[in-house]
């Protein structure tokens, strides 16, 4: 039978620099079988500006490359536009900031291999200019993502930057990602939370690394606490759009949020005073626990679907 096929998609919105780094990232890719393999790049801008770049980096592709372009903003619409063409019997999802190492995909395949996974994360690491001094260590560590040293089967779940997808699993292999969350965000989240409650198996991969390469506008204080209270919001809401809802599973993350709030917040303006290095830390933890508590209607955090997103 051979290696299973893959289809590694791309979503992008007007980051030509940091799509050209991602695309040739997976171009570079050791140990798989590229005969077996294809790159959709779906292109979410009103105009299709990735067209030409796109067009002039698949000349040098040792597979085949489409470029989709889906006008109607909102990265669940993209991410849906790309499975409606990718042929793979898996997905392998990687963010237009993030590059790839030679041997990201061989690893991911080969923990979904060895533990059956439905769907395999590896790491992310973040990476900031040298620029970047003030809260530098938290905003690195903001945009990434770590795990456990052993790969190995998990009860936990992430974004779906750097994951690699059974298509089978997937509970609508067209369109899986809820495109009501096209504003918000959180569509990976109810997507995986959906699977992990229709018995699907998640894999952790600590060697299918990636880099993200965040744009300069995000590297700020501003964005990010902003950033953590709509990820705090995730569970409230992953349990509030279950089918049916899960109510008592509210109720529980808005307790939980109360009380890193209260804890947390007290704790960061202690550190604040005393001038600590960890005050950054401390308070995004405390605004992931507000998220947890102001999760609905006019407290949702709009980051996605507009068409002036950075």
């Amino acid at each position: 039978m051979g290696e299973p096929a893959v289809s590694i998609v791309i979503p992008t919105q007007r980051r030509p620099a940091a799509l050209e780094t991602a695309i040739r990232s997976t171009f570079n890719q050791a140990g798989v079988d590229v005969a077996r393999l294809e790159l959709v790049v779906v292109d979410n801008d009103e105009r299709p500006s990735a067209k030409a770049l796109v067009a002039a980096l698949s000349s040098e592709a040792p597979f085949p490359v489409t470029y989709v372009h889906e006008a109607s903003p909102g990265v669940a619409t993209a991410r849906n536009a790309a499975l409606r063409k990718a042929r793979g019997d898996f997905i392998a999802f990687l963010d237009d900031d993030e590059e790839a190492p030679a041997g990201w995909l061989a690893a991911l395949l080969a923990d979904q291999a060895k533990f059956d996974g439905d769907v395999v994360f590896g790491p992310v690491r973040g990476r900031a200019p040298a620029d970047i001094r003030k809260h530098r260590a938290y905003l690195e560590r903001f945009f990434s993502r770590v795990g456990p040293e052993q790969a190995g089967l998990t009860e936990e779940y992430y974004g779906c930057g750097d994951s690699l997808i059974r298509r089978a699993a997937l509970p609508d292999q067209c369109q899986p990602f809820s495109e009501r969350h096209n504003q918000i965000g959180g569509e990976d989240t109810i997507l995986f939370a959906a699977m992990k409650a229709a018995g699907a198996r998640f894999v952790w991969s600590p060697n299918a690394w990636v880099w993200e390469d965040p744009s300069p506008q995000r590297l700020n204080l501003r964005y990010t606490i902003v950033r953590a209270f709509a990820y705090g919001q995730g569970p409230s809401s992953a349990c509030a759009a279950a089918d049916p809802p899960d109510r008592l599973g509210v109720m529980k993350w808005m307790g939980v949020g109360a009380v890193q709030a209260l804890g947390f917040s007290a704790l960061a303006a202690l550190q604040a005073l005393m001038g600590a290095r960890q005050t950054a830390f401390t308070l995004d933890r405390a605004v992931r626990g507000l998220g947890k508590v102001f999760w609905w209607g006019p407290f949702k955090v709009r980051f996605y679907g507009h068409r002036s997103s950075p």
